[in-house]
């Protein structure tokens, strides 16, 4: 069953990726419910309304799921992570919860935007385990944030300028564990935002993909001094 879902909205400059959780009921009606509350932002006025607008579908999303959650026999967890790439006027602005990523490929150079919620990036803060170590931590799929799972749904954000030529990359933790970052980077760097998504998810299937995986590629293009997707 895949448990993810993406959303694509270049129309309004947002991308969406969700991984339900694994080990859990209901994974894919978590990332579902997220993604298809997201769909319906409208055309933002402005930057602020933009976020509020997100922030609360994101609440309402969570509110959602511990309803259901409540409701089940089994009083289960359901619930899923989410990575919201926003293009607005000249920035780009990053929210997520949970382990789902986005990076960007800017002037040769490959880095990760977001901050994974999870047990090992916690251990990695405090000095106890290095990156190396972590990849095959037991707890590397253990989640410390997710919509749905918690009491009180706690949004990080991030944002930057948007520059020409910029390539963002959102996908599903079931990419990044199988295909190391400088093998992503230079997948990136060749081909159609639609072949390098392509070329992403056939590599992680060649390496024996264990989860599901989703990648989105959106590339900046200045026309006339504002940036097209």
């Amino acid at each position: 069953m895949n448990e993810d879902a993406c959303l694509e909205r270049p129309d309004i400059g947002l991308w969406v990726v969700a991984d339900g959780m694994g080990g859990h009921r209901a994974g894919d009606v978590a990332s579902e419910t997220v993604v298809e509350s997201l769909r319906g932002a409208a055309n933002p006025v402005n930057r602020d309304a933009l976020l509020l607008d997100l922030q609360q579908r994101l609440k309402s999303s969570h509110e959602r799921l511990q309803r259901l959650a409540a409701e089940s026999p089994d009083r289960g967890v359901i619930g899923t992570t989410v990575a919201v790439l926003v293009g607005y006027q000249h920035q780009a602005i990053c929210l997520w919860v949970g382990d789902s990523r986005i990076y960007l490929y800017r002037d040769r150079q490959f880095r990760q935007l977001t901050r994974d919620h999870s047990q090992v990036e916690e251990l990695i803060k405090l000095g106890l385990l290095d990156r190396e170590e972590a990849e095959s931590h037991p707890a590397s799929n253990v989640i410390t944030r997710a919509v749905g799972a918690m009491d009180d749904l706690k949004i990080d954000m991030i944002s930057g300028d948007l520059h020409d030529r910029d390539i963002y990359l959102i996908c599903s933790d079931g990419l990044n564990k199988e295909v190391p970052d400088a093998e992503i980077g230079q997948i990136l760097q060749s081909g159609s935002c639609e072949d390098s998504a392509r070329a992403l998810i056939d590599r992680a299937l060649d390496y024996g993909a264990r989860d599901n995986v989703t990648a989105i590629v959106v590339q900046v293009e200045e026309q006339d001094g504002s940036p097209a997707y």
